[in-house]
């Protein structure tokens, strides 16, 4: 893909939607990452259910760690892993309170220190919580970055890696949530829906599913 077509899917993307964001729920960046760390290999809005119970009780690392793992574990099991996910959540908690007096650090490498907090949450948080123009690549950002033709690669850190070369730098900041709502709502795995797709002129994707016939 060319950069003229590049800077023209953002171009378009970004009029669709000017000003996007995550679909988590949060108040502040503590909460944001927890619900982060929460959302790995679940959805958001699994995520949502149980932090609307979740932080209006605790909301503050030192008040969901007098919860402990057992009085945390009510709130989110409804949610996959999520025994790891308690423990995880309590262990950075923990260290929230003892080594950045209770505010979630501003760096990625102490982000990524905490327990459950990897390279793509650490971004996340970065991204959403503080406006640092990073991308998260899950697996809808991968998909479309290797299907569009924005940014091919053939792993995650390969596809972060070209995106953040070859996004234009005006739409760095937002090139995370717009990529992810595409794939989560057009471009989806199984059958991408080309035919509503305001981006699919401009798509390497050579096998375009066209317009449902009425009736199926």
């Amino acid at each position: 893909m060319n950069a003229e077509n590049r800077r023209e899917i953002f171009t378009r993307l970004r009029a669709a939607l000017p000003h996007p964001t995550t679909e988590l729920e949060y108040t502040s960046p503590f909460e944001l990452l927890i619900s982060v760390i929460l959302s790995a290999q679940a959805t958001d809005v699994s995520v949502n259910k149980a932090t609307r119970k979740l932080y209006p009780v605790a909301n503050t690392p030192a008040q969901i760690y007098a919860l402990g793992i057992d009085g945390l574990i009510p709130y989110i099991q409804t949610i996959g892993l999520y025994r790891t996910k308690a423990k995880n959540v309590i262990e950075t908690c923990r260290m929230l309170v003892a080594l950045h007096d209770g505010q979630v650090p501003r760096t990625r490498e102490q982000l990524e220190a905490l327990p459950g907090v990897g390279r793509k949450t650490a971004n996340v948080v970065l991204n959403t919580a503080f406006g640092v123009p990073t991308i998260a690549v899950d697996t809808h950002i991968f998909r479309v970055s290797n299907r569009t033709g924005i940014a091919p690669g053939k792993d995650v850190d390969a596809v972060e890696q070209k995106l953040m070369k070859l996004v234009p730098a005006e739409f760095l900041l937002d090139a995370h949530h717009w990529l992810i709502l595409h794939g989560r709502y057009t471009c989806i795995a199984r059958k991408p829906l080309c035919w509503n797709c305001s981006i699919a002129d401009l798509c390497d994707f050579k096998t375009k599913t066209p317009l449902p016939e009425k009736g199926i």
